[in-house]
């Protein structure tokens, strides 16, 4: 996501990193330890804050959210239905037609080479919706609003 400014990216990440601490549990130090195998796996990944307070990583589009609830830390694959998952670490949203999930329970464990193995594959897929020549995400729009993004990104070169 090249058009967001160094600002923002650090405003984003500074309230990802405020979220974690202030779990102050289990859920913060496991959202800390997946936010750190995202950056690992991706260490071009860019950190959003969006939908009132969920943590969202992109590169050429959505890879995954990081959602807390009371019971589980969820990672939310935007097209985890279109990703392999040979480790079977997709154990939540498994009827969906997009979305595949991530459910953390306290004391569970993630294989992290085989998350780090799906965070390359969601950047990768996400890269096939990416116009080489205008770096524009375009894939999954209708067609009026492909157009549209594409002569927006004419109109910034």
């Amino acid at each position: 996501m090249k058009g967001q400014s160094k600002a923002a990216k650090m405003a984003a990440s500074k309230l990802i990193s405020e979220k974690i601490a202030s779990l102050g549990d289990w859920r913060g130090k496991t959202l800390a330890k997946m936010r750190a195998l995202i950056k690992e796996a991706d260490p071009d990944v860019v950190e959003e804050w969006k939908w009132m307070g969920t943590p969202v990583w992109e590169h050429d589009g959505g890879i995954c959210t990081g959602e807390s609830y009371k019971s589980i830390v969820k990672l939310t694959f935007h097209k985890g239905a279109s990703l392999k998952d040979p480790a079977k670490l997709f154990n939540s949203s498994l009827d969906g037609k997009v979305r595949r999930a991530i459910d953390i329970h306290e004391g569970e464990q993630i294989d992290a080479k085989a998350f780090k193995a799906l965070i390359r594959a969601a950047v990768a897929l996400g890269r096939q919706g990416v116009d080489p020549h205008r770096e524009t995400y375009t894939r999954g729009l209708n067609p009026v609003h492909r157009l549209n993004a594409r002569e927006k990104a004419a109109e910034s070169e």
